[in-house]
């Protein structure tokens, strides 16, 4: 006689074999998105006796005991295999969304699981690829930007639909899925345009490019073009959002690590007043993609930035968060030193050249290390717009940004996802050259929270 005879609400999965990586998407789908337990076997006659849902992931035909029939899915070898190697992928079209690894005799067109799972774990960044300029992995290698569909949750899509089939096949299956969230976050990599600069630096800003308002600013007679700290406060009052802020704290200056130092007292106090409100996470710099001892150092800087916020008493000065800084990591690597850094969850999935959703998925999920075959314990945050990404990248106005920003609302709203955007403060302040793009932001907001 088999364990499980029925257990109402439990998927019963059987398969030939299990592995690391079956385990992991089951896990993902079953239990992250759709809050069902599960549970693989590989014994055909616990499977055939099992009166409750149930998932035959395998070319055997097993007639069940007692009329109760398997949903089946023939499986693709892709989460049988111990090795990383280019896989032969054709998409076609299944209920108007893309779909690829094809199956036949199945309940489904496509096997789900392999599908799901290639997404996920970022299987093609691990394969030989061309880097862009900045040596990540370019979007224009994506399985998601060659075929279109990378501004849409694929993932969230099918399992919904796989869900709504599992219900037809049996009445007592019940997926709840999680209401649509939206999460905004920014990046503070310059905390102001002119103040706190320093003597120096505003002198050689001035004769490169005079200004007026530079002037006004450091006289005080104006507020400083990236100040939009207030401004968002109010806002994130008004709507009761819980946003997170990323803040660069390089020690020094580099091409691309163009902060204010952080030993200033400002950005001290910047960072003491948003650790007071908001969740704070730590943006590593550009320098400490080329020497990771920086990473922990920034970390810890940031950590005692924060404490004097939180008071000494405090166990929340831990800083668990992390985004690259321009969306720099290449995998494994740098998922690795975050996670031997301490850091927990990543917010950098998402492309620093396109938006759109670069796992094809609008969840948070557990990172699975391909080459060490195991689930870690890094939560990673996908993120789909990026506003530097439609303003620099995409060449967008504010009026064609609002159209994206509306697709991206209404495609996790209908998935029950989460809609993570990034906006920096120079967007957000009164700079002439992001004239329209506050209002639009605030707009947005109202729109997606109806």
């Amino acid at each position: 006689a088999g364990t499980f005879l029925f257990c109402a609400g439990m998927v019963l999965i059987y398969s030939h074999i299990t592995s690391p990586r079956l385990q992991y998407i089951c896990h993902f789908i079953f239990k992250e998105l759709m809050e069902v337990d599960f549970s693989i076997t590989i014994d055909p006659e616990e499977f055939r006796n099992y009166q409750g849902v149930k998932i035959n992931y395998s070319d055997a035909d097993i007639h069940s005991a007692g009329g109760v029939n398997a949903f089946n899915i023939q499986g693709n070898s892709l989460l049988f295999d111990e090795i990383i190697i280019r896989q032969e992928i054709i998409c076609f079209e299944v209920n108007g969304s893309k779909a690829f690894f094809r199956t036949h005799n199945s309940d489904l067109p496509f096997d789900i699981f392999a599908a799901s799972f290639y997404l996920l774990t970022r299987y093609e960044e691990y394969l030989p690829h061309e880097k862009d300029m900045y040596g990540r992995y370019a979007h224009q290698n994506s399985l998601a930007f060659k075929e279109g569909f990378l501004d849409m949750p694929l993932i969230n899509i099918w399992v919904k639909a796989f869900a709504e089939k599992l219900k037809e096949k049996f009445s007592i299956f019940n997926a709840q899925f999680t209401n649509f969230r939206f999460q905004p976050t920014y990046d503070i990599d310059i905390a102001y345009s002119y103040r706190h600069k320093g003597l120096l630096r505003n002198i050689g800003g001035f004769i490169k490019s005079p200004s007026a308002e530079r002037i006004r600013v450091l006289a005080r007679s104006v507020q400083d073009p990236f100040d939009s700290y207030e401004w968002l406060h109010r806002l994130h009052q008004r709507y009761h959002l819980q946003p997170i802020y990323f803040f660069l704290v390089a020690e020094k200056n580099g091409q691309y690590d163009k902060n204010i130092l952080p030993h200033k007292d400002a950005v001290w106090k910047l960072v003491k007043q948003h650790a007071k409100k908001y969740s704070i996470g730590l943006h590593p710099s550009w320098q400490s993609g080329d020497t990771p001892s920086l990473l922990k150092k920034e970390k810890e800087l940031l950590e005692a930035m924060a404490d004097s916020g939180r008071g000494a008493s405090s166990d929340l000065n831990a800083i668990r968060r992390s985004r690259q800084h321009y969306i720099r990591f290449n995998l494994p690597g740098e998922y690795r030193k975050l996670v031997e850094a301490g850091i927990t969850d990543d917010h950098s999935m998402g492309y620093g050249s396109i938006n759109g959703f670069r796992a094809s998925v609008a969840s948070p999920f557990y990172w699975y290390d391909l080459e060490k075959e195991e689930q870690t314990e890094l939560r990673v945050h996908p993120f789909c717009f990026m506003d530097a990404n439609a303003y620099y990248e995409q060449k967008q106005s504010a009026l064609q940004t609002e159209d994206e920003l509306l697709h991206y609302s209404s495609v996790c709203k209908e998935v029950n996802g989460t809609l993570t955007s990034i906006w920096h403060n120079n967007f957000l302040g009164t700079a002439k050259e992001f004239s329209g793009w506050k209002e639009l932001y605030e707009k947005f907001i109202a729109l997606a929270l109806q």
